[in-house]
């Protein structure tokens, strides 16, 4: 017992052998605590960002979310229109293509109504033409014919009074022209002289107006045909003059039908197939 009483009298006085390791380990346990509180802090930082950033997502969705609702009304809205509009179109097309078969229909009536009275007119006409075609109507249009070749002979009777002594026929004018064309049996040429001394081409001829005499009636020519030139003097209007080109068993024609100051109208006749006719100025 004393033994023991000394050693622990000796120990108390001595430092004691835990301080050191509780100071060790108060020191960690405060710097565990320390270390502990801030991740605590950097934890609840962490978790307020968190908690703003989704509060923020939530607004940004409420947003988007009410935006979409109202797009879709408005979709919804438009689709309720256009269904509308469909309806009345769809009712007025039903309208219309009534009102269009129905106006084929008339129009078909019509047609078949015109075709059965053309029917009837056609068959009224034909027996009509049969009555009044007898012999009396045959005698009318033989009298009309008969009317006609008299015509005929007399304008030949006329034409005849004016043939040159060639047999020609001589056109004092342009419609006497037209009647000698009609008859076919050569070909005509008109032309106009304006200017003295002027050789003018008139089909194969050429043909130059050298001088001329109103009051007489009258002019001088120069006609050139293969080459060979002839001069004409003092041919008077409606005088045929005669020259034949090479080779050629019928002759060529050339009348004067009016004569002025320096200036001649006429025309060139040539026999039937000799050249293309073609008008002189």
């Amino acid at each position: 017992m004393a033994e023991n009483y000394g050693q622990e009298t000796d120990v108390r006085e001595g430092t004691p052998q835990w301080v050191l390791p509780a100071v060790l380990l108060g020191i960690v346990a405060l710097a565990a605590l320390g270390i502990g509180w801030r991740g605590l802090s950097y934890a609840q930082q962490s978790r307020d960002a968190v908690h703003r950033d989704m509060d923020t997502m939530r607004q940004d969705y409420a947003k988007d979310l009410n935006s979409v609702n109202q797009r879709l009304a408005e979709t919804q809205k438009a689709n309720t229109d256009l269904q509308d509009d469909f309806r009345v179109v769809a009712s007025r097309l039903r309208i219309t293509q009534g009102e269009l078969t129905k106006a084929r229909a008339e129009a078909q009536k019509i047609r078949d109504d015109d075709a059965l009275q053309l029917s009837a007119m056609d068959a009224r006409v034909k027996d009509q033409l049969d009555t009044k075609a007898n012999m009396e109507d045959v005698k009318t249009v033989d009298g009309e014919v008969s009317g006609v070749r008299t015509d005929l002979d007399s304008t030949k009777q006329d034409l005849q009074m004016a043939r040159s002594e060639m047999g020609t026929l001589i056109a004092r004018n342009h419609d006497d022209v037209e009647t000698l064309r009609r008859l076919g049996e050569r070909e005509y040429i008109e032309f106009t002289i304006g200017a003295r001394n002027k050789a003018q081409k008139v089909g194969d001829v050429t043909i130059e107006l050298r001088s001329t005499d109103p009051k007489k009636n009258q002019c001088n020519l120069v006609l050139m045909v293969d080459d060979k030139r002839t001069e004409k003097r003092n041919r008077t209007i409606d005088e045929p003059i005669f020259f034949y080109a090479h080779g050629a068993h019928q002759p060529m024609e050339v009348v004067i039908n009016q004569v002025e100051k320096n200036k001649v109208t006429g025309y060139l006749s040539v026999p039937k197939g000799a050249q293309q006719p073609a008008s002189g100025s």
